[in-house]
């Protein structure tokens, strides 16, 4: 579960929608999902559709959501007001497809060494799960590094596959909490973009809690809806997307890794690295005419497939280990 402009890899990857029919039963948010409080304020009242091309992990609508947005008064946490039931989520996602994270490999490597690097500081090397782990380049990267086994659990038959099958990986095409994982074994627990995703992010980690040696690490990256660029922009921030659920601040994912049974020890800013060109072409979903003249301008001063990671500090990484 990735999130970036998209670029649909085939026709059959439109299957993955979740429209109206297929959300005839949510569950309207009466709770916070981090403290409980049941004072959920309106936030952002959003345009509530996904777009043709249905809950694909790359997007560049911003500005929508399967709901209008709430925030709790009591934690700061952020949640769609109707959440989705977990099953339609896992037929959807099953579904999904996008070339753009293969074509983007040279940056995703490179985020994921400077992540590894973090998670090593806190825990040994061990086996490692990535759940969501879409491609497998995280995961590949830690096997060259010294983890083992690594295994990846990625719903997603287009992603999985390509994992399995380009990279050589063990990767389950499975629900990531339904997933037949031993229990207790894993120095380390990798959940790249996947919790605000989940309708449940506290039984998430229940799930990956049970997953862990004692003394092992969870490792989170995921947008940070408390930073700045995120207040500014409101609705029109490029992690409003249809595929999101939920909206953490700092705070209110250290409340839930706090509660679960975690102690924090890494919370900083984790850029992505990408091409000059990809990153011009996100502006798409603001202004297709602006991208187009940014692209081509990169692309005359040979700039365009440079790599590069611009620290908008409003993506956050947490590492956390089992108490």
């Amino acid at each position: 579960m990735k999130t970036g402009a998209t670029t649909l890899k085939s026709d059959s990857s439109l299957g993955a929608r979740l429209t109206a029919d297929r959300l005839a039963s949510p569950r309207v948010s009466a709770r916070c999902a981090v403290c409980g409080g049941d004072r959920l304020l309106d936030h952002l009242a959003v345009a509530a559709e996904q777009g043709p091309e249905g809950l694909i992990p790359t997007t560049d609508r911003f500005g929508t959501a399967l709901s209008d947005i709430a925030r709790c008064a009591d934690c700061t946490h952020m949640q769609l007001r109707e959440i989705p039931g977990q099953a339609e989520l896992e037929q959807a996602y099953g579904e999904a497809a996008s070339d753009d994270y293969v074509e983007e490999e040279a940056g995703q490597r490179a985020t994921a060494r400077d992540l590894l690097e973090r998670l090593e500081r806190h825990v040994d090397k061990g086996g490692l799960v990535d759940l969501g782990c879409w491609v497998g380049f995280l995961l590949d990267e830690a096997r060259a590094r010294g983890w083992g086994p690594v295994t990846g659990v990625e719903p997603s038959t287009f992603a999985s596959g390509y994992a399995r099958d380009r990279l050589n990986l063990d990767v389950l095409t499975d629900d990531l909490m339904k997933a037949d994982l031993p229990a207790g074994t894993h120095q380390a627990v990798v959940l790249g973009d996947v919790i605000e995703h989940l309708p449940d992010p506290g039984g998430a980690l229940d799930r990956v809690r049970d997953l862990l040696v004692p003394g092992g690490a969870v490792m989170l990256m995921l947008p940070d809806a408390g930073s700045r660029i995120a207040r500014a922009m409101g609705k029109r921030w490029w992690s409003v997307i249809p595929t999101h659920v939920h909206y953490f601040t700092r705070a209110s994912l250290t409340r839930l890794l706090l509660d679960h049974g975690y102690e924090l020890r890494h919370l900083g800013t984790t850029p992505k690295a990408f091409t000059v060109r990809y990153y011009l072409e996100r502006i798409g979903g603001y202004s297709a005419v602006v991208s187009r003249a940014l692209v081509a301008g990169a692309t005359a001063v040979g700039a365009a497939d440079r790599i590069w990671a611009p620290d908008f500090r409003d993506r956050m990484v947490a590492i956390a280990v089992r108490k």
